[in-house]
């Protein structure tokens, strides 16, 4: 008997026992499924964490106060030695390859206009961020570059915070109160979503040594400084050290480039998705286990079909292959199954909740495919050998 009848009387076992062999297969649908949906989101979350960090460009490099070597944010280690100054963020913005160096304060206050009033972020920054940040602004202007003595005390507000305050009516011109201080509005940002958990949209944008004044602070939490496509990040990162080293007397800062922040990024989010891959895995592990019994059970109600076959001439390794063949068959048709209707979830997914970030990760959905193939062959082995070793008289003899 050739592969291909093997092939068929297999398939026509399966088909004259659907319930039991549908059953048998679900198990493996709904593991493969499983895997199928959780590594989408992994990836989508893994995807949608990265485009929003890279939207502000890429390439950028922050500068915190306070020697540290592990990877942090905004609101590092505050130096005790010499805190960052906006005279820093000035003499970093005179380097070689240095576009634009952006003095960074952020905080929290109460901004009022008029009989309205509500909390919100507070940044201070320098005159550079929109071409920093990649920001645009809607209407109005954006900060002016008054030096760092004596900055006006000028106000640009995101689209929400545009909208929560004024509605309809044009701000510009207009005065707002932010804690204690009166500013003017002298513009209003188009609307670019979220930041590493800051909504620029709900916020205000004011000088830098405003904020610091505001927020009783005597260092910068940061200075990003975007630089040329042309030159690598390390040259850059190189000058940078040099410049801050001859400024403060020592190595009393740390700088992070965007592609160490990348790289962390990436490296946590792919332990994301291989931990709910992981998990999915289980639902495999149960659909093999009910391989395994539903062809043990099958062995054992088909003795006589087994002595059947050795009687007219059926060698053992011809009955090896065949249930061989049915637990491949069967893990086939779970695996394809389960494929189809995690893809199909997926889809549906992406198309009535758009809000959450799904993507297929294809390497993890052959991964899964090709090990419920091996599930199928690995459940199978055992049932098959014992089949194989019935003694066909006594198997006859069992009718």
């Amino acid at each position: 008997m050739n592969w291909l009848d093997l092939a068929k009387l297999a398939l026509r076992s399966i088909s004259s026992h659907r319930q039991r062999s549908l059953l048998t297969a679900l198990g493996l649908i709904i593991g493969i499924a499983a895997v199928v949906i959780l590594t989408s989101i992994g990836r989508g979350i893994h995807s949608f964490v990265l485009a929003e960090f890279t939207q502000f460009g890429t390439h950028l490099i922050a500068v915190y106060p306070g020697k540290t070597t592990t990877f942090g944010m905004s609101g590092a280690t505050i130096s005790t030695v010499r805190p960052l100054s906006t005279a820093d963020a000035a003499s970093l913005e005179n380097l070689d390859h240095v576009l634009a160096a952006m003095p960074m304060v952020q905080g929290n206050a109460r901004i009022e206009a008029g009989n309205k009033q509500r909390r919100a972020n507070v940044f201070g920054v320098g005159a550079a961020l929109p071409q920093v940040w990649q920001l645009k602004v809607d209407s109005g202007r954006f900060l002016p570059d008054d030096g760092l003595d004596n900055p006006r005390a000028f106000a640009v507000l995101g689209s929400k915070m545009r909208t929560e305050l004024f509605g309809n009516t044009n701000p510009l011109g207009q005065r707002i109160r932010i804690g204690s201080d009166r500013f003017r509005v002298i513009g209003v940002m188009q609307a670019k979503g979220q930041m590493l958990g800051f909504d620029l949209d709900d916020t205000v944008f004011v000088a830098s040594g405003k904020a610091m004044e505001m927020f009783d602070r005597q260092s910068l939490m940061e200075i990003d400084l975007l630089y040329s496509s042309e030159t690598s990040a390390e040259t850059v990162e190189q000058a940078i050290k040099r410049r801050l080293i001859a400024r403060h007397g020592a190595e009393d800062f740390t700088i992070v480039t965007q592609n160490q922040m990348l790289e962390k990024m990436d490296s946590v989010l792919s332990v994301l998705t291989l931990a709910v891959a992981a998990l999915g895995s289980i639902s495999l592990l149960v659909g093999s286990v009910g391989i395994l019994t539903i062809m043990t059970i099958a062995v054992s109600e088909r003795v006589s079909e087994i002595g059947l076959l050795r009687a007219i001439g059926a060698e053992r390794g011809m009955v090896f292959k065949l249930f061989l063949g049915e637990a491949m068959l069967l893990s086939l048709v779970g695996g394809s199954g389960g494929v189809l209707l995690g893809v199909a979830l997926v889809k549906l997914a992406a198309a009535f909740v758009p809000a959450l970030p799904v993507q297929l990760a294809w390497n993890y959905i052959v991964a899964a495919f090709a090990i419920s193939l091996f599930i199928g062959i690995a459940a199978g082995v055992v049932p098959a050998i014992k089949a194989a070793r019935l003694n066909p008289l006594e198997a006859l003899r069992a009718e």
